[in-house]
């Protein structure tokens, strides 16, 4: 049965899609739109005769998509809305993205959507669910009715993986809501429990924007007094990263604690960046099999953002050099003769103390002093929610900023205007590195990227960094500059002479989070793995490091130490392309001759079993596919993480 009706929709889909190509002129971009558009914003009969009864007739089917929020109209979407999305929110046309899934969510059948972060999604979910909502309950279209909220009848719940995602998307919502008398709460860990629930039993909830771990929390605990028992709608956002940090288990409870498809008729709308096997088992326990669409806003032709962004290489003669090459780097964009643009970054480190250290020396340095024009701020786990939310609202804003952050940023915040994205040292995988570069050329925007790494790191960002468009860049001076060389120009000593006057100010308690890590590493050496000492650095990398005075360094040679490949002569690495001097282009070619295409921004080795390289997630073995995954592989092109489906197996190489 279930083979059969994603037969008939699959014919359903073609046929009518051919008729409408038939009758209607599209735009060219919308050609290759999601098909089946015959919509209808009656989504129950007893809804169906209210609205009937209220209109006289029932609202004209289009026969062709909505690409304007301001034709919403035809949709049969509130006029409120409307006005929120057009007038208050400024928007106009849809997005190509929202176009294609809007349209189809508005029937009221569930979905499963595959669309990439920066392209509109979170308005391609609202505005239905707004609709839903509305639809059941006329009156919350009146901003003066005198109906009372619940935490204990919710009728829509939005589920996020982050906090600063559910915080972005309450947000919006919050604006979509303006005119009506909605009321939206968010509900995220890292904040007070018993404040957020005395906020919802003192307002109320209509709608709530959670994450899966507090969301579980409130649920199954019968003091919260949350409840959705007449729940219409159900958003999973970013559903794969949900899985990929290990929600599995709270989303089956979710689902557990929440009325079933028999109880009541719920809509379920479930978007992803990519289709793995774990969200296609997700998505087949949650949506209807029998009345769903599956969107695919991803063409095969796309170039991933990762794939489409310019991304060099810079490497340092010590850590002393990346504060210098980060006001560089400014200088030079603020300095351009096509700086029309203004320099906004997201600077990625691994760790929240070395994002810490960074904001408290870059205060003092003259490029972010007050007046001078470009701001500063900082997200990191220290931070309280509040606090993260409002560098994420301020940045957000800003027409000239740079962002610190550790890897809470690196996925589904969406940053407008974002030029540049530097990170400082090895990622922890590719993946995160793909997701830190993921923030910039969003919408179809221009941006770059940066890896600025020490000489010693190279070797192992090749191993971990596979397959990716980076090259080498020597264009910069402050990467090359040996402290005490006189030689050097003016705007290169300047920016260390301004890093260094800027250390100063800054306490050494500051640094000392930073140091912290080599008593870490030695306590790891000596404990755990039950070595007799720690293993030496030599004296000539220790004195190019400034590591001759740290603490818990040991300078010298080990015994048993064998001489290290390095992989490069003659300033060529290895002849896998790092060669300053050719100036060749030394952007990724598989060996079998196709380009590293075809994945999503956030696609990763571990694609449909053709790519091979560790994750830290693991890499899922292939397997056969039922006629669920068929349809999404159908659709999709095939491979569990966005890839090709089927061919040679590779391991792709680094380009750099």
């Amino acid at each position: 049965m279930f083979r059969a009706s994603i037969q008939r929709q699959c014919e359903n889909t073609r046929s009518e899609h051919l008729a409408i190509l038939r009758q209607t002129p599209l735009q060219p971009a919308l050609r290759c739109l999601a098909p089946r558009y015959a919509f209808s914003h009656l989504y129950s009969t007893e809804s169906a005769a209210a609205q009937a009864n209220r209109e006289g007739e029932f609202a004209p089917v289009p026969s062709a998509p909505v690409t304007r929020f301001g034709e919403l109209s035809q949709l049969g979407v509130n006029d409120r809305l409307i006005e929120a999305l057009t007038r208050g929110m400024g928007y106009d046309a849809m997005t190509e993205v929202q176009a294609m899934t809007i349209n189809p969510a508005l029937k009221g059948s569930d979905m499963v959507a595959q669309a990439k972060t920066g392209t509109g999604k979170t308005l391609a979910f609202l505005v239905p669910v707004f609709q839903r909502v509305l639809t059941d309950q006329p009156d919350l279209a009146d901003p003066r009715a005198r109906r009372r909220s619940s935490s204990e009848d919710i009728r829509a719940i939005i589920l996020s993986p982050t906090r600063e995602l559910a915080e972005q998307i309450g947000a919006e919502a919050r604006k979509l809501a303006k005119n009506t008398s909605i009321v939206v709460q968010t509900a995220v860990g890292g904040t007070r429990k018993r404040e957020a629930l005395f906020k919802m039993w003192r307002e109320g909830c209509d709608i709530l924007v959670a994450t899966p771990g507090r969301l579980n929390d409130l649920l199954s605990d019968p003091e919260a007094k949350v409840a959705a028992p007449k729940l219409q709608a159900f958003v999973l956002d970013e559903a794969d990263r949900m899985l990929d940090v290990g929600f599995s288990d709270e989303i089956r409870s979710i689902q557990d604690l929440l009325p079933s498809h028999t109880q009541v008729e719920r809509q379920t709308l479930l978007f992803s960046a990519t289709i793995p096997r774990d969200v296609v088992h997700l998505a087949k326990s949650m949506v209807r099999p029998d009345n769903f669409e599956f969107v695919q806003t991803v063409k095969s032709d796309d170039v991933p953002t990762h794939e489409r962004v310019p991304q060099h290489l810079v490497t340092v003669q010590g850590f002393e050099n990346i504060f210098p090459t980060i006001l560089e780097i400014l200088h030079k964009a603020n300095t351009a003769q096509d700086s029309s643009v203004p320099f906004k970054a997201i600077v990625f480190f691994s760790n929240t103390a070395s994002v810490q250290f960074a904001s408290e020396v870059f205060r003092k340095t003259p490029a972010f002093i007050r007046g001078s024009g470009t701001h500063i701020y900082e997200i990191h786990s220290k931070l309280t929610q509040g606090q993260r939310t409002s560098s994420a609202d301020y940045f957000r804003r800003a027409s000239s900023a740079v962002l610190f952050s550790s890897d809470v940023t690196a996925r589904g915040m969406d940053f407008p205007n974002v030029t540049d994205v530097i990170q400082i040292g090895l990622p922890p995988d590719r993946d995160q590195y793909v997701h830190r570069v993921g923030r910039t050329g969003r919408a179809g925007n221009s941006g770059k990227g940066w890896l600025i790494l020490a000489e010693q790191e190279v070797p192992e960002a090749r191993s971990r960094l596979p397959g990716l468009p980076i090259k080498p860049n020597d264009t910069l001076e402050s990467p090359k500059h040996v402290l005490g060389d006189s030689s050097a120009s003016g705007d290169v000593s300047r920016f260390f002479s301004e890093v260094s006057n800027a250390y100063q100010s800054v306490p050494k308690s500051s640094f000392r989070a930073v140091s912290d890590v080599i008593t870490l590493l030695n306590n790891w050496c000596l404990r755990a793995m039950g070595w007799a000492e720690t293993p030496a650095v030599p004296p000539k990398i220790a004195q190019n490091r400034n590591l001759a005075r740290a603490p818990g360094i040991r300078i010298g040679f080990d015994v048993s130490e064998e001489p290290v490949e390095r992989g490069y002569g003659n300033r060529g690495y290895g002849n896998r392309g790092y060669d300053n001097r050719s100036g060749r282009d030394f952007s990724f070619k598989r060996d079998d001759g196709f380009e590293s295409r075809g994945r999503s921004e956030h696609s990763s080795p571990r694609g449909g079993g053709n790519f091979r390289g560790s994750t830290s997630f693991g890499a899922r073995a292939p397997s056969n596919r039922n006629s669920f995954e068929d349809r999404f592989a159908s659709r999709a092109g095939g491979g569990d993480r966005g890839g090709r489906g089927g061919g040679q197996r590779y391991t792709p190489r680094a380009s750099f």
